[in-house]
């Protein structure tokens, strides 16, 4: 199928409906040639799968950091119409808005260079991390309900993170029309004791520093002013509850495909009508998890200020603690765009994506031992990929692939040459999330960049990382 791909211009490649008779619609694909040439066939292929599922609409995309997924590429984004269309817990993800919260500080890394062992140890202390982690907080019941209703208003209400920090969230760090009576109990047994926990897998909490900045108007209105300034990236998601949520759904909606007599290229794409009970009720339950995971980052959020408070002797406030933006992946959300000069609403589901609208933070995350990035989303990001861009640098190999190549120990020696500081609950985290596992993100970057769907502000690089 990637022969069959169409050059646009040099970040852009088109596959038109005619190459497969049972597409509906076109799929795109933003990425330069060396990340093209890193695109798995299987993954075009899956691109295509979607473009043939009922009411999607055009284009179905694959972003930079697209990689072969479960149903879908990791990395994607397909929208589907608010009446004919499907809503589907696979395009979604299982860990349900997966996202980045990104601090800024007041301090220098320089000025503040014996103190980088100190604060990794100290947050790989305070912050849990590692498979089955359980946090600090202890959640009745009720409580929990709270949680998956309310979002970060909890946290505010219980003086877990501030207003500030709300309005420094996509959504306001809560999507309306939750409902907690759509979650399995079994979901809510698995998220109860999470409640402020990194977790496992791509999971991480970095410190890093400003390298370059590319749009000084952009980053001094975001509270970056010089290189060198501080910062602090938390990447993590709704943990076994939206998992557990994401796996009761699939099921539902296979069963749902066969009661709707709907024809997929693959059962993994199991879906329901977006007007169905199956399709509403992962809405809602989906909601729920995205609720919690913005509270989940909200309350590890203190933990690493109250961490840098013991250990810098100063106050969170005096260190210019400020979230610039909390960002979400994994996500369905009903939207409106225009189409063909007509509005309309979609169902549009970002799967390792996430959102770019003009003007709006966007982050893409690196490895361990590269840079990261904030970016400025665009118009263009409007007209092209559904208000889309990549979340991250995009696995180029497998964790099981990584695991057999590479050895945590020496990962952790050549992070430490590179004057990296890294923590982990067991070497094997950082096999499987080694730098090489990874595509080249400064790649990724010059494809959203140059395909103008979200704009580079700031670039940062790591200065201690801790993995889960």
């Amino acid at each position: 199928m990637k022969e069959k791909l169409e050059k646009i211009n040099e970040f852009e490649w088109h596959l038109p409906k005619s190459v497969r008779k049972e597409m509906r619609v076109d799929a795109r694909i933003i990425a330069n040639q060396k990340i093209l040439n890193a695109i798995e066939e299987d993954a075009v292929q899956q691109l295509t799968n979607v473009a043939t599922l009922p009411g999607v609409v055009n284009p179905v995309v694959g972003l930079p950091d697209m990689h072969w997924g479960y149903g879908l590429p990791m990395g994607a984004v397909s929208a589907f119409d608010e009446k004919e269309g499907i809503i589907s817990a696979g395009l979604c993800g299982f860990d349900i808005n997966c996202g980045i919260n990104i601090i800024r500080t007041s301090l220098t890394a320089e000025k503040k260079k014996k103190k980088h062992r100190e604060i990794v140890q100290a947050l790989f202390q305070s912050v849990p991390c590692g498979v089955g982690s359980k946090g600090k907080l202890k959640l009745t019941p009720e409580q929990l309900d709270e949680v998956l209703v309310k979002g970060i208003d909890w946290a505010i209400e219980n003086g877990y993170a501030t207003k500030e920090d709300r309005d420094a969230t996509e959504e306001g760090g809560r999507m309306e029309g939750a409902d907690p009576s759509k979650v399995s109990d079994l979901a809510k047994k698995r998220g109860a004791p999470q409640l402020g926990t990194l977790g496992a897998g791509n999971h991480f909490l970095e410190i890093q520093r400003v390298t370059d900045i590319f749009d000084r108007e952009t980053a001094e209105k975001w509270g970056l002013k010089n290189p060198d300034q501080v910062t602090i990236m938390l990447h993590c998601g709704s943990r076994g509850l939206g998992h557990q949520i994401a796996t009761d759904y699939l099921k539902i909606q296979e069963q749902a495909v066969q009661k709707y007599k709907i024809w997929l290229p693959d059962k993994q794409l199991a879906c329901a009508p977006v007007d169905s009970q199956e399709g509403q009720d992962f809405f809602a339950a989906m909601k729920a998890a995205v609720n919690y995971s913005f509270t989940n980052r909200a309350v590890m959020t203190k933990w690493i200020r109250e961490t840098f408070e013991k250990v810098f002797g100063r106050s969170w406030e005096d260190m210019e603690m400020k979230t610039i933006y909390a960002i979400a992946h994994n996500i369905v959300k009903l939207e409106e765009f225009e189409i063909d000069g007509e509005k309309r609403k979609l169902y549009v589901h970002r799967k390792g994506a996430t959102r770019s609208y003009p003007g709006k933070p966007v982050i893409i995350a690196g490895t361990m031992g590269t840079s990261s990035y904030l970016l400025k989303g665009t118009e263009t990001a409007l007209k092209k990929t559904f208000g889309s861009s990549a979340h991250g640098a995009g696995r180029a190999m497998s964790r099981h692939a990584a695991i057999k190549r590479f050895w945590g120990g020496k990962i952790k020696e050549e992070l430490a040459h590179k004057g990296i500081e890294s923590q982990s609950p067991h070497p094997k985290s950082l096999a499987e999330e080694a730098p090489l596992a990874y595509k080249d993100v400064e790649a990724v970057v010059d494809s959203v960049h140059g395909a103008g769907i979200s704009t580079k502000v700031a670039r940062f690089e790591p200065i201690g990382v801790i993995k889960g």
